[in-house]
């Protein structure tokens, strides 16, 4: 008689064909699981408006109600789990596209005119805001970067390290 397995042994989410479970590694639904109960402020297993003006205000962010509206609305529906999973699937679609995500966030440090990050203000930035890194992990991060004496990081090169494609389209079109 064949086994039908227990579920709590298994370590792999069931495999039914096109299940958008089988898009990521279990690392990263495990991450998603943990974001999305983050979001749901009422565990209630739903994201409404009201989880997410919670997690805009706590991360400092003013957020409109149109702005709130939108961003439900683009789930077509409840927002539950598997609805965000499917919302990241269907975003994700290669890793040029996260490339692109990590220097365009990056990016965003820069200073007016481009080019470096001053490292005083990301070393605060990457402790205050979102998934907040400890002094001693910012300590272990710069010590990967390059910081010249005027205490800057090249940003090119930050993107470089940090990105399979090296400079990304957007810096060197300019």
């Amino acid at each position: 008689m064949p086994s039908k397995g227990s579920r709590s042994s298994s370590k792999k989410a069931k495999k039914t064909g096109s299940n958008v479970f089988d898009m990521f590694t279990q690392k990263q639904v495990a991450e998603f699981k943990e974001g999305f109960q983050v979001m749901d402020r009422d565990r209630d297993g739903v994201i409404n408006k009201v989880d997410l003006r919670g997690v805009f205000d706590e991360v400092g962010r003013i957020a409109t109600d149109k702005e709130l509206d939108d961003m439900l609305n683009e789930a077509g529906g409840p927002l539950n789990f598997t609805t965000l999973l499917h919302m990241f699937a269907s975003r994700s679609s290669g890793e040029s596209d996260d490339d692109d995500v990590v220097a365009k966030a990056f990016r965003a440090f820069e200073e007016e005119g481009g080019g470096v990050i001053d490292a005083d203000k990301f070393r605060v930035a990457l402790m205050a805001f979102g998934d907040k890194f400890t002094s001693q992990e910012v300590d272990e991060a710069f010590e990967q970067f390059d910081i010249d004496d005027d205490n800057k990081i090249d940003s090119d090169a930050l993107v470089g390290m940090l990105c399979a494609s090296g400079k990304e389209d957007t810096e060197e079109a300019a």
